[in-house]
């Protein structure tokens, strides 16, 4: 049985090599981020309150793309750990704002460097500046997907 050849596609795929990336840098993280008791949804939530300087509950939520509900208990899960601190806006006592608490900052810049290092063990085979270029690959990737995803669904967008 002879196959058809595919029309105007690459010679190479690379789907599944960034799928087994995904996995090594997932799997290695997950190892380095438990023992500092963070999970990759508490990473992700202390990075966008650090970078945001604090934010709504209702704001984070939609950040985090999040049932309200479901950020309700990752906040319990950083407020335990005194990562961070929910207080009544001043604006609007009927919301709260979130915070990062000194605690919470040094725990993610700990966990950050774990993540750099996991990052130049994965991509150890690559130089600074393939690096640089992958990123900058992968970036622009990102960006025209959901460019086309967003003018696909939506014409005017």
């Amino acid at each position: 049985m002879t196959s058809l050849p595919v029309v105007n596609q690459p010679p190479h795929r690379c789907g599944a090599l960034l799928g087994q990336l995904t996995r090594r840098l997932q799997t290695r993280s997950d190892s380095v981020l438990k023992p500092l008791g963070l999970r990759p949804r508490h990473l992700i939530a202390l990075t966008v309150l650090r970078d945001l300087g604090g934010s709504s509950q209702q704001d984070l939520a939609k950040i985090l793309e999040m049932d309200s509900t479901n950020v309700v208990g990752l906040l319990n899960d950083l407020e335990a750990e005194n990562l961070i601190e929910r207080r009544r806006s001043p604006v609007d006592r009927r919301r709260h704002v979130v915070e990062l608490t000194d605690v919470g900052v040094k725990l993610l810049v700990r966990a950050e460097f774990a993540l750099a290092a996991v990052e130049d063990e994965v991509f150890s085979a690559l130089s600074d500046d393939q690096r640089e270029q992958l990123y900058e690959l992968l970036h622009q990737a990102t960006n025209k997907s959901e460019t086309q995803a967003c003018t696909e669904a939506v014409p005017d967008c």
